[in-house]
């Protein structure tokens, strides 16, 4: 048996192990008592005294520990955590052999806070990442401006306001509150009346978030019914080389202010929707500039000119493209008994770059009407232009000046490489026209023949590019709608009006090619009218038709 002197010895040992440790340690008997503390545990625990029972010193976490180890230890749990003194600990009991436990508290705050800091920005990447996918899903600057705040208001704040830059006097602002986002447009609002804003707005040179006092701030600023504001700061949102606008973060009176932790993740928020923003309305100027330009060179209106009856259509080689390589012009007679010019052309290529040349030669030949009694002098005037012009392009054209001479209608009809016209006589006779010459762009020199050509009433010029007779289609998508084709339907029109004719051609051609590739496709149509005719004044269309 031990011995009282081999006790005391033991207890000793254990008193001198107990103080030497480096960490808070506390030795409870069986029945709730400290024992013995260590100095560590007693500057947590001033009141962990030998003697004191555990239920009133100890924090609740690490009590309700001791119960559960002393009523069923449940093997390989983890051990618990909680707070002392404002700090994290991790508590692990070692089991002496007369009944008492003895917890040891190693200081986990650090690692604790580490974790906290580590899934904070794990959410806070993840939230940037949806961020950006949701800013980046519109390129309509209204509807990214509403997102940008929504999101805000709802991670980064109470409320959230975006600011365009100005445009005039005018300022656009979108509200945010979390749930719902408001569009307004305000007008003889001074940027200045915010501290931080007309800097943030101009965006050069960079300027830092800047925090505003809630009292001097403008009642447009706080979104209705939002309530006392506590805390709001303005940050710039950067674009792509120009400024996109400025965000104004608000907090309630109740709510802590901002930290300087959430101020930097603002910023990084900031930047990716001003970069989402400047992308929008980037794309909106361009594609503002792409319509204006588009304008001039989309296909004229057609009608009933000096008593001649035009009519178009025009179907590009994509069906979501409105322009392409193939063109028409209709030039009204400046005078009664003048002539009016169609032009229709082909220009070598498809898209966007034929498209630019295609306006090219559309205002060359505008600029050449005055010539336009002499088609060959047109057509080497403008094959010089395009000779000395950086494009390696080449076009095919016809042309067809029109006059009324009582109930008929006189033409001349010149070709530059281009499929020659089919004349559609009342009686269903289909004939060409004989017209031929060289396609412009290529040789020095180019030479063409004009033919004249009298329509009577009822009987129709049909211009046509090679997109209408060289479509494959029919019933295995490889054979040409060809010439034969296109004559065989023409001797249904005879009698037609021109808009008739130029429909029947799209819809058979149309429906030839199906759903498979095709060029563009134009045709235009001359038609001496059937009995009388009103002549608009000056030579003007009396009723428009859009191509």
């Amino acid at each position: 048996m031990v011995n009282s002197a081999e006790r005391s010895a033991d207890n000793a040992w254990s008193d001198a192990a107990l103080h030497a440790a480096p960490y808070p340690v506390l030795v409870a008997d069986p029945v709730g008592t400290v024992r013995r503390a260590n100095e560590a545990f007693g500057l947590l625990v001033p009141d962990a005294v030998e003697g004191s029972a555990l239920c009133e010193v100890l924090p609740d976490w690490l009590l309700l520990a001791h119960d559960r180890l002393s009523a069923a230890p449940a093997p390989h749990a983890p051990p618990p955590r909680g707070e002392v003194a404002g700090r994290s600990f991790e508590a692990h009991a070692t089991r002496l052999p007369e009944g008492e436990v003895v917890w040891w508290l190693t200081d986990d705050t650090d690692v604790r806070l580490a974790e906290r800091r580590l899934l904070q920005e794990r959410n806070r990447t993840a939230f940037l990442a949806r961020a950006s996918n949701e800013l980046l899903s519109s390129l309509n600057l209204d509807r990214c401006m509403e997102v940008a705040g929504r999101l805000a208001a709802a991670h980064l704040a109470d409320a959230a306001v975006v600011i365009a830059p100005p445009r005039g006097r005018a300022l656009s602002v979108v509200s945010a509150d979390g749930t719902r986002a408001h569009s307004r447009q305000l007008t003889g609002v001074a940027p200045e009346s915010v501290p931080g804003l007309a800097e943030a707005l101009r965006g050069f040179p960079p300027v830092p978030s800047r925090w505003i006092d809630p009292a001097a701030a403008p009642e447009w600023l706080v979104p209705e019914d939002f309530g006392p504001v506590g805390a709001m700061v303005v940050t710039p949102l950067p674009g792509h080389g120009v400024p996109a606008g400025a965000l104004v973060l608000l907090r309630r009176a109740h709510h802590a202010a901002f930290s300087e932790s959430e101020e930097s993740f603002a910023r990084l928020f900031a930047a990716r929707a001003g970069a989402a923003m400047s992308a929008a309305r980037l794309y909106a100027e361009q594609a503002q500039i792409t319509e204006t330009l588009m304008r001039e060179l989309l296909p004229p209106r057609v009608g009933q000119v000096g008593g001649v009856e035009f009519a178009a259509r025009y179907r590009a080689a994509k069906d979501g493209e409105r322009v392409g390589g193939d063109f028409y012009d209709i030039h009204p007679a400046a005078a009664p008994q003048d002539e009016s010019l169609v032009v229709l052309g082909d220009v070598c290529g498809k898209g966007l770059d034929a498209a630019v040349l295609t306006g090219k030669i559309r205002n060359t030949l505008h600029a050449l009407l005055p010539l336009s009694g002499d088609h060959v002098r047109m057509l080497r005037l403008l094959n010089g232009a395009l000779l000395s012009s950086h494009h390696t392009r080449f076009a095919t054209l016809v042309m067809a000046s029109a006059r009324r001479r009582a109930d008929r209608v006189e033409l001349r009809v010149t070709c530059a490489g281009h499929p020659a016209p089919l004349v559609v006589r009342a009686d269903g006779r289909v004939a060409e026209v004989e017209t031929h010459g060289n396609l412009v762009g290529v040789l020095p020199e180019i030479d063409a023949v004009t033919a004249p050509l009298t329509l009577a009433p009822g009987e129709s010029l049909v211009l046509f590019t090679d997109g209408i007779t060289e479509s494959k289609g029919g019933p295995l998508g490889d054979e040409l709608f060809g010439d034969a084709r296109l004559r065989r339907a023409l001797a249904h029109c005879a009698g037609m009006p021109a808009e008739a004719v130029a429909e029947h051609v799209q819809m058979l051609a149309t429906e030839w090619v199906g759903v498979n590739k095709h060029d563009d496709m134009a045709v235009v149509t001359v038609t001496a009218p059937r009995g009388s005719s009103r002549r608009a004044p000056g030579g003007t269309p009396t009723e428009g038709h859009g191509a």
